[in-house]
């Protein structure tokens, strides 16, 4: 008998073996960090915030080109950010191609979608790449709305993780006559319109009345702005806390609630932990965390919990999101306009907290641009990619560890 349950953990154990590990994360500036000569790419990925969504993509491949090309770009064509991006974006193939696949295109020439093409900014058949096997065993690659000749050859693979991202270097920027077109950015007085036409006009006001705050969120739309607006309600019965802030409080107050990134609702779904604010500034944290729950995301402080209620607007780079309380920044107010505290006898421990503290403050602030691309996330695929905090893999685990010592006990009385 113990022979016979030996063998069924043994076959329960090579079960478990044979399951697929989880899908490794990729972090696209970490890997360009290692060559100096792609630095200048490497540095506009993260200021388009390109590079989180590729970080966040699989099945994906970057061209990237090297600090000369770059150069060549940014000196004689002076993108604007909003353009450089449609330019980057092209670079951006939706498909995987390595040094192999490469040169083993089936007919000799593949056509490719890329990010431009999925964000809905490029028109007709522009945001499309043709990839084509040429003579000599090069590789050329030319945008399809590019009638002229092909703008860039294959020059080596950068990092390879079969099939989920590929790295290579190609020679010459992509030109495409819709990419390098100026971008529109949002006009400057929708932004407060916006606000007042959607529920969010007492912000909206506030933020007009302060010429500061209102030049600081402008001034970052171009390259990127998430605004998180207060309904009228919430912001109408906050109104007398407001007007007993000093100048400089009520600057900060509004600058709280911008953030110097574009975040769709489907970008805040997917991301959790720590987020920088336009108050933002050395030592003075003004951050909050982002929480998400399903279809739910949640913006904590250490002094509220607001729940994002809709979207107004969502245009890159400007997205605008409305919230059904005020954002209080612990730089600003104290403790007791939070709910009322706990019970004594689950207070008596100063140092305990209902939910995970935030992590010991530094004496230097990471930049809101870096923050998302050089986090937590693997290095090179060694971390896990999945939104789902490794619930689903647990649980696997979980049935898997019943299913199998369920085995055991009905083989034991069996026999």
């Amino acid at each position: 008998m113990q022979s016979y349950i030996n063998g069924i953990f043994f076959l329960f154990l090579l079960s478990l073996s044979s399951v697929p590990s989880p899908t490794s994360a990729h972090n696209i500036t970490r890997i360009l960090s290692h060559f100096p000569e792609l630095s200048t790419f490497n540095h506009y990925l993260t200021i388009t915030h390109l590079a989180d969504e590729i970080n966040r993509r699989q099945t994906i491949t970057v061209c990237a080109v090297d600090n000369a090309a770059m150069n060549d770009l940014l000196t004689q064509h002076h993108p604007a950010i909003s353009t450089l991006k449609h330019i980057l974006s092209l670079h951006v193939l939706l498909d995987y191609f390595d040094h192999k696949k490469l040169h083993q295109i089936s007919g000799g020439a593949a056509l490719a979608a890329t990010l431009y093409q999925a964000t809905g900014d490029a028109p007709g058949a522009a945001g499309f790449v043709n990839i084509t096997d040429l003579k000599g065993g090069k590789v050329g690659f030319n945008a399809k709305d590019n009638s002229g000749p092909i703008s860039a050859t294959f020059v080596k693979s950068i990092k390879e993780i079969p099939y989920n991202l590929s790295v290579i270097q190609i020679s010459h920027i992509l030109t495409s006559p819709d990419a390098h077109a100026p971008a529109e950015a949002p006009e400057d007085a929708n932004l407060t319109a916006i606000m007042s036409a959607h529920g969010c006009k007492f912000f909206a006001d506030a933020l007009t009345s302060n010429s500061d705050a209102l030049k600081t969120f402008m001034d970052n739309v171009e390259g990127g702005l998430t605004v998180f607006c207060p309904m009228d309600d919430a912001f109408k019965n906050f109104m007398p806390k407001f007007k007993n802030l000093t100048a400089d409080g009520k600057n900060s107050l509004l600058l709280y609630h911008g953030v110097p990134i574009y975040e769709s609702m489907a970008m805040l779904k997917s991301n959790n932990g720590l987020m920088n604010t336009l108050a933002t500034d050395g030592a003075k944290k003004f951050d909050f965390t982002v929480q998400n729950d399903g279809e739910d995301v949640t913006l904590k402080t250490k002094i509220v919990t607001a729940k994002i209620t809709g979207t107004l607007i969502d245009e890159q780079p400007l997205a605008i999101h409305s919230v059904d309380k005020v954002l209080l920044p612990k730089e600003l107010f104290k403790a007791d306009i939070a709910p009322a505290p706990a019970p004594a006898s689950q207070t008596k421990k100063k140092h305990h907290h209902a939910s995970p503290p935030a992590p010991p403050s530094d004496s230097t602030v990471e930049s809101p641009a870096d923050s998302p691309a050089d986090g937590p996330a693997a290095d090179e695929g060694e971390a896990d990619d999945r939104n789902d905090g490794g619930r689903r893999e647990k649980g696997f685990w979980r049935l898997a560890l019943s299913v199998g010592l369920g085995a055991v006990w009905i083989a034991v009385v069996n026999v």
